[in-house]
C-alpha cells in the first residue's frame, strides 16, 4: 500500500497504514494499494460560485453564502456554511432564506466566473492535455501520459490542487480511479479540499448498498421507477439480466448494466463538434402548474449556459421541448438576431416560448421539460 502526503508531496511505498506523512507530519496522507496504478481523474471545485466570491471579498470568508435570483427565484449553489442549514442548489429562495437567515445573497456573475474556470482549466491542460470538461468548474483528466513520463499521477494531482489553491484562491477535490463512473463518485468522497481513491479491489463491495441515485444517469424520476420496482440500492441492480435493464429502462439500460458492476468504458475526450447544446429533465409529477415549470425552465437556461460557456460557445436558435402527460413531444424554437450565452436570454425567451404554449393550451400538463441552443456559426 502506497501513501501521499498532500502537503509535502512525499510518496511512499510499502507503507503500513498511518495517520501522518513520515517526511513532514502531516496528517493530509491518502494511502490506497493502487495507488501507483490509477490514472483517470475527476476534479471538481467545491462550491464554486461560492468560492469565487468569497475570494473576492474577505468580508464574508466566513459567513453563508447563497448564490442565486430574487425572492421569486431559486438557489444557483451555496457554500458549505449555508448547506450545513439545509440549503441545497435549485431550492426556491424563499425556502433557503427561512433555513438560513443570516446568509448572504449573491446574484451569479457569470461572466467572473467563467474567467476563473477557465484559469482553473489551463492548469488542467498544463499537466494533461487529455482533459474533458463537464462544466465551468469540473472535468475528468486521463493521466495516461502522465504516468508514461514516469510521473506519479496521484502526486500530480496533489500539486495541482496545491497550484490551483495558491494560484487561483479556490479548492478542488480529487477522485481517482481507473474510470470515469468511479471516478466521478470519488470526487464527492471527502469534500471540500478533498482527494479519495477507489480502485479495482473495493468496487463492487463500494457500490453494493449505495442508494441507486448514485449512479451517473439516475435521476429523481428515475430512481422513483427502481423503488417501485422494490430496487434501491446498487446491489440489487445485479441480479437483473441485461435483456431484463435494457426492456425496463431502454438503451440506458445496456449502460445501467456496467454502472452498478463498476463498469464504464467511457473514455476521456474533449468534443467540440457539437450541432446543439442542451439539458432536459423530467419532473417527479406531472405538472400543468406555470409557476413551477418556470423555474424549472430557469435551472434549465443556468445549466445550458453553464455548458455553452465551458466549450465556449454562443448560439442563435432557443428551443424549448416539451413532453405531455401523453407522452406528446412539442418543439417550440426563437432565433435570435445574435449569439448569446446568457443565462438570463435563455430564460428570457425560453420563459416566453413556455407561456405562449400556456395559452394555446392552459389545461395541458407536462412530464418533461428541455432546453436547447444551436446555430452556432
Amino acid at each position: 500500500m502506497s501513501s501521499l502526503c498532500r502537503t509535502c508531496l512525499t510518496v511512499t511505498p510499502d507503507t503500513t497504514p498511518t495517520h501522518r506523512c513520515g517526511a513532514c507530519g502531516s496528517p493530509r496522507v491518502v494511502q490506497h494499494g493502487e495507488l501507483d496504478d490509477l490514472t483517470l481523474a475527476h476534479i471538481d471545485c467545491d462550491a464554486f460560485y461560492a468560492a469565487v466570491e468569497k475570494r473576492d471579498d474577505p468580508s464574508i470568508r466566513h459567513k453563508p453564502v447563497i448564490i442565486g435570483g430574487g425572492q421569486r427565484g431559486v438557489v444557483t449553489t451555496a457554500c458549505y456554511l449555508a448547506r450545513i442549514q439545509g440549503v441545497r442548489s435549485a431550492m426556491p429562495m424563499y425556502r433557503a432564506k427561512q433555513l438560513c437567515p443570516k446568509a448572504v445573497i449573491i446574484k451569479p456573475n457569470m461572466a467572473k466566473y467563467r474567467e476563473t474556470g477557465m484559469e482553473v482549466r489551463s492548469f488542467f491542460r498544463a499537466l494533461t492535455p487529455d482533459v474533458e470538461p463537464l462544466s465551468i468548474d469540473e472535468a475528468f483528466l486521463d493521466l495516461a501520459a502522465v504516468q508514461a513520463a514516469n510521473k506519479h499521477p496521484a502526486r500530480e494531482l496533489a500539486r495541482l490542487a496545491q497550484t490551483v489553491q495558491d494560484q487561483v484562491g479556490i479548492s478542488i477535490s480529487v477522485g481517482l480511479s481507473f474510470n470515469k463512473l468511479l471516478a466521478k463518485i470519488a470526487s464527492d468522497l471527502d469534500k471540500p479540499d478533498g482527494f479519495a481513491v477507489l480502485g479495482r479491489a473495493e468496487a463492487l463491495d463500494f457500490l453494493a448498498d449505495k442508494p441507486v441515485k448514485l449512479i451517473w444517469g439516475v435521476g429523481p424520476a428515475t430512481a422513483k421507477r427502481m423503488s417501485a420496482l422494490g430496487i434501491t440500492r446498487i446491489a440489487q441492480l445485479r441480479a437483473f439480466p441485461k435483456d431484463d435493464m435494457v426492456n425496463m429502462f431502454g438503451r440506458f439500460g445496456e449502460r445501467l448494466y456496467q454502472f452498478c458492476r463498476g463498469e464504464d468504458s467511457r473514455r476521456v475526450r474533449e468534443d467540440r463538434g457539437s450541432k446543439s447544446v442542451s439539458s432536459e429533465t423530467t419532473l417527479m409529477t406531472d405538472t400543468g402548474d406555470l409557476a413551477e415549470l418556470t423555474a424549472v425552465v430557469e435551472r434549465l437556461a443556468n445549466r445550458v449556459a453553464e455548458r455553452l460557456q465551458t466549450y465556449e460557445l454562443e448560439g442563435k436558435r432557443i428551443t424549448l421541448k416539451l413532453k405531455t402527460t401523453d407522452f406528446d413531444i412539442l418543439s417550440r424554437s426563437q432565433t435570435l438576431d445574435g449569439h448569446t450565452a446568457e443565462p438570463r436570454v435563455l430564460f428570457s425567451v425560453a420563459q416566453r416560448l413556455l407561456a405562449a404554449e400556456f395559452a394555446r393550451e392552459p389545461l395541458q400538463t407536462y412530464r418533461l421539460l428541455g432546453i436547447g441552443v444551436a446555430g452556432f456559426d
